[in-house]
C-alpha cells in the first residue's frame, strides 16, 4: 500500500532528458535606459484657474446662521433625552436595589 508505484517503462522519462523544453529566442529589454541620449525635461504643468471666492449675500447668511442653529438644537435635544434616560433607568435600578436589599436582608420582619 505504502510502496512507490513505478511506471512501466515506455511512459518513464529517461534520466537525461527533461520534462520541460528548453526556452530559445527569449529575448529581454534592458533594465533601464540611462544610458542612452538625455531627453528633454518634462514641461511643467500650468497652474490651474483660481476659483472664484464664494460670496455670501445677507438672504444667505440669515438662511446658513438658522440652519446652524437649528442643527445645534436638534443634536442637544436628542443628547439631553439620551442622557435623561440613563438618568432614569439608574435611578429605577437603585430603587430596585435598595428593595430587594431591605427585602433580603430581614425575610423575617414584615
Amino acid at each position: 500500500m505504502f510502496t512507490p508505484k513505478i511506471p512501466p517503462p515506455d511512459t518513464a522519462p529517461t534520466p537525461g532528458t527533461s520534462l520541460v523544453p528548453p526556452l530559445t529566442g527569449l529575448v529581454h529589454p534592458p533594465a533601464c535606459t540611462c544610458h542612452n541620449a538625455p531627453s528633454a525635461p518634462d514641461p511643467v504643468p500650468a497652474a490651474p484657474p483660481a476659483r472664484p471666492a464664494v460670496q455670501f449675500t445677507p438672504g444667505s447668511l440669515l438662511v446658513a446662521a438658522a440652519g446652524g442653529t437649528a442643527v445645534v438644537l436638534v443634536v442637544g435635544t436628542v443628547l439631553v433625552s439620551m442622557l435623561l434616560a440613563v438618568a432614569i433607568t439608574a435611578a429605577s435600578v437603585a430603587v430596585c436595589a435598595v428593595v430587594l436589599r431591605s427585602l433580603l436582608n430581614r425575610p423575617n420582619n414584615r
